[in-house]
C-alpha cells in the first residue's frame, strides 16, 4: 500500500470513530432522556414543562445541532492533520 492509501485509510477510520461517538451521544440524549429516563426527568421542569417531555420535543434537537458544530470542528482538525485542508 502506498503512503497516500494508508493516509486515506487512517483518515476514514478516525472519521468513523468520531461519527460513532457523536451519534451515540445523540442517541443517548434522544432515546435515553426522551424515553428511558423520562419518568425520572419529569420531576424537574423547564419553562413549566416536564424535563422528559422537553428533551423528547426540543432537547434532542438542540443537542443534535450542537453535535453538528462539534463535528465540523473535529473534521477541520482532522483535515489539517491528514493534509486534506485547502
Amino acid at each position: 500500500m502506498s503512503d497516500k492509501q494508508d493516509n486515506a485509510t487512517a483518515y476514514w477510520k478516525e472519521n468513523l470513530k468520531y461519527l460513532f461517538i457523536l451519534l451515540s451521544i445523540w442517541f443517548a440524549v434522544s432515546y435515553g432522556a426522551g424515553i428511558l429516563f423520562k419518568e425520572a426527568l419529569d420531576t424537574f421542569k423547564i419553562g413549566g414543562f416536564p424535563l422528559g417531555f422537553w428533551f423528547a420535543q426540543q432537547g434532542s434537537i438542540y443537542v443534535f445541532v450542537i453535535l453538528i458544530f462539534i463535528y465540523v470542528r473535529l473534521m477541520n482538525k482532522l483535515d489539517k492533520k491528514y493534509g486534506y485542508d485547502e
